[in-house]
Formats: structure tokens, sequence, C-alpha cells
């Protein structure tokens, strides 16, 4: 059954399925790329509002802002916006269909369609999840570069802005010109202090453009720390087709794990759906949350995904079955990552080891290593050298981190053990592929990268680890690095 709002009814019985009047829905959040983890997230949050009765305020506009954004707007406009949730759990396979996206802003070069509709008055949330390295940061300091060539042109062209800031600050003119409230500015982003960061990003381009627009900014709008979680593959040929054997033509369906966790701060400036109906966490203290999450659960997902590219290993699941991968993996976070996290009210870190653990070894989720090991640039920066920076300090171990960091730095080579390419999976790829080769005969050579290391370059210990490691890497193996340091 080709999935539009006509066809609901037609639905096998077995598929889940709006029971709202979706022709009632009106919009209350652009959201700002659109990719597969919000349609299984915050959007499948607001569809579970809507299914009881509520929301109906709310609906999603979705947005892109780059080209390859296109084709996924016509995918999901032909289908009327709505999407086939595919649930994988070892117990069995479920399908939900939801609707809580109401329409797909179309792609144009200077942003005119999504200023436009971010600066209507129904709109109260703008919300983003546009990855980790979208958010225009120096990568040593963390903060806000204005310099970027991207912010500069949006500040010499705020009319016409290539990024979604540039967008947000013009939408945002246009409603502080008109008499209406600011938006709530809202990142979904693996980013700890997700909504500070958006702040210094939003208003750090305002101040360019217009000092009184960045002081209203300041003082009347919202930037709410959030803490988002649930493992999303991306759509493969395999999903279309699992869709299809659920009774669903769907053009763009979403696979997930049967586990979701939002943390959302409550700070916002112009209302905000009931998401703790649906079973959001609303709390003042979304840091210790996120500080576990990051660390943990994305850190972890480095020291599995670039020891699984060098060796083949396929996906996440199968990292967790590997016998050399597994235990290096809960080696170094019960010794190195686990001390510098603190409990949350209903989690210690030693049982969200456990949750996490579980949930990777999902074979039903077949997470690519690839995926996972995507702009390590960002996410080694993010997710892995905070933890490694507490310990240094701490005088804690650090081996397993720094041997983390060089299986990075092995996989940037671009060839697997057995021999077989690593395509490009960086932005930074070309330099850090010239890095990575160099640092072969001159393991100082990674660690020079001084954008991604700062400091740490110089800190003897790490330096010396790393340096080992690496020479034992190339030398006899991941594998003979892997056992060794569990042995230690």
């Amino acid at each position: 059954m080709t999935l539009s709002n006509a066809a609901l009814d037609r639905l096998p019985e077995a598929v889940a399925r709006p029971t709202y009047d979706r022709g009632a829905l009106t919009p209350g959040i652009v959201h700002i790329g659109l990719g597969n983890f919000h349609r299984a997230h915050q959007a499948w949050y607001l569809h579970r509002l809507m299914q009881a009765g509520g929301a109906a305020d709310w609906a999603i506009i979705g947005a892109g802002v780059r080209p390859y954004d296109a084709a996924m707007r016509d995918r999901l406009l032909a289908q009327d916006c709505l999407t086939t949730l595919i649930e994988l759990d070892p117990a069995g396979v479920s399908a939900e269909v939801t609707g809580s996206m109401i329409d797909y802003l179309p792609i144009a070069e200077a942003n005119g369609p999504l200023i436009e509709a971010m600066a209507d008055p129904r709109i109260r949330i703008v919300s983003l999840t546009v990855t980790e390295g979208g958010y225009y940061l120096d990568p040593t300091s963390g903060a806000f570069d204005p310099e970027h060539p991207d912010i500069r042109h949006d500040a010499t062209h705020p009319d016409a802005p290539r990024t979604a800031f540039g967008a947000m600050v013009a939408a945002l003119a246009r409603r502080r010109a008109a008499g209406t409230a600011p938006f709530t500015a809202m990142s979904c982003d693996n980013l700890q202090g997700n909504g500070h960061i958006l702040r210094d990003c939003v208003t750090g381009l305002a101040r360019l453009i217009d000092a009184d627009l960045a002081a209203w900014i300041e003082a009347e709008g919202a930037f709410p720390n959030s803490m988002v979680d649930c493992i999303v593959p991306a759509t493969s040929p395999e999903t279309l087709a699992l869709a299809r054997e659920l009774g669903v033509e769907d053009a763009a369906p979403v696979t997930h794990e049967n586990f979701r966790q939002w943390v959302i701060e409550d700070t916002f400036c112009n209302g905000r759906p009931a998401w703790e109906e649906a079973g959001a966490t609303l709390t003042d203290d979304v840091h210790t949350y996120e500080a576990m999450k990051i660390r943990m659960l994305n850190g972890g997902h480095q020291v599995l995904a670039n020891a699984g590219e060098i060796l083949s290993v396929p996906t996440i699941a199968d990292c967790m079955a590997d016998a050399d991968i597994a235990p290096f993996f809960r080696k170094v976070e019960a010794q190195e990552i686990v001390p510098h996290v603190s409990a949350v009210p209903d989690r210690t870190p030693a049982e969200y080891l456990e949750l996490i653990a579980g949930r990777f070894a999902n074979p039903a989720i077949r997470d690519s290593t690839r995926r996972v090991a995507f702009d390590g640039s960002s996410r080694h920066t993010g997710f892995v050298l905070p933890t490694l920076r507490d310990a240094l300090d701490a005088g804690t171990p650090i081996s397993g981190l720094a041997l983390t960091e060089a299986l990075w730095a092995r996989m940037c080579t671009g060839e697997r053990e057995d021999g077989t390419r690593i395509e490009p999976n960086d932005p930074f790829w070309n330099d850090l592929q010239a890095a990575a080769v160099a640092a072969r005969s001159d393991p100082a050579a990674w660690l020079a990268q001084r954008g991604f290391y700062g400091p740490l370059a110089d800190a003897p210990r790490f330096a010396e680890a790393f340096g080992d490691w690496l020479g034992l890497i190339w030398a006899e193996g991941a594998r003979a690095a892997l056992r060794r340091y569990v042995a230690e």
C-alpha cells in the first residue's frame, strides 16, 4: 500500500497509524535538518501527544538548508509527509505510521521560504538537528567562530543567508520589526550545553549584523538545553524492503531501537507542547544527563566504530559480538570514562553502561560502523577528548582513551587491515588522511593537529601512550593492541 493520507485506512491492521485528523493540524514548529533521527525521535513524541488528543497546533514544518535535502523533501511530500517507523527489537518487529509533520519547505539558495516560515507568528519553536559539526565552532576552544566564511557571508548579506543561523536571525529581525514575540530556538544535536551553543551562534551572528537585534534576542528569546537519545540507523534498501514486507510502500521509512530518551530544560519563551505527557523529562538539570549520554554512549560509539572500521567489522552490534572489540569497549568505559560521569536521578553510570551495552549489542539494529565513525573530527573532539582532559587532570588511567585516538588515526589512513579502502568519511578527510599517513613514522604528526587536540598534544602522558599504541597497531595490527590493552 503506497503511503498517503488517503491510504491510511487501508494499511494492514498490524501497522499503527494516526487516529487524529491531520487536516485539522496547524504548524507550531519548524525543524531544520529533518533526517531519520528527528522523525524517529522528536516527531514521534509530538505524534504521541496528538494520538492522545493534544498538540494539534504544534505540527512540524520540515526544512533543509543544503541542496541534498531536496530529494528527501520530494519523497516526503509525495506521501503527505507521513513516515513509517519500524521498531527493531530482538523480540519482534513492529511498525507505526506517524503524522506530526505536515509540510516540508522548498530548498532555496537564499533561504527565503525558511525565513518566511520562521517569521510566521504561529511558529513558536524552531528546532535543529544539523549534526555536531554544523555549529561553526572553533574546534579547540568550542566557541562560536565569527570568522568562518559562511558566517562572514551571512553577516554581510543578512537578507540572503546561506546558513540556518543566518536564516534564524533574519526571521527574528522580521518578528521584532512586526512586534511579534521571538520563537524558542532548540538544538537537538549531541553537544553538551547545546542550548548555550545555539544561543552563542545566533546572538553572535546577530551581533555582527545589528547589536540591538542581538540584545533583543538575548532578552526575549530562549535557548533550552536538551539531550536526545535513540539509535536510528540510516535507511537502506533493506529498510525499504522491510517496510514492504510489513505492507507499506514508503519511500523514506526509518528503523530504530526500542528505546527513546529526551531530556529538556524547561525554558521556553513562547509556549511548548506538553512533551512530559509523552514521556520526555523536563528538568532544570540537563547537564548531568547530557554528560552521561555524550561521554558514555556517543564516546563509546567512537571507541567501537574506529576499531570496527579498521578490522572490517560492519556494524556496531557486530563489534559488540567481537571477541577483542567488546572487552576493549567495556574496559575503557568502566575504568576510564565512568569515573568522570555523575549519576542522574534514576541511574548510576555503571547501570547506564549496562543499558548502552545491551542496546549496542541488539542484532536487529544494523547500525554501520561507517555511519557511527562519520565526522570523527567533531565526534572525537566533542565526545572523547573532554573525558581525556578530565582524566589527565585527575591523574586517572588514559591508556584506553589514547588507544581510541590511535585507532582513529589508523582509520584515517583510508585503508583497512584487509586492504580494502575506507571511503572519505569526514569534512576534513584530506587533512586527516595526510596527518594519519605521516603519523605512521612520526606519531606526533597526528597530535600536531592543534585544531583538534590543542594543549593535549603537549601532555607527555597522553603523547607517549598514543605513540606507543599507534606504533603497535602498525607493527602487529589492531587486534594485538586491543588484546594488550585488555590484558594490562
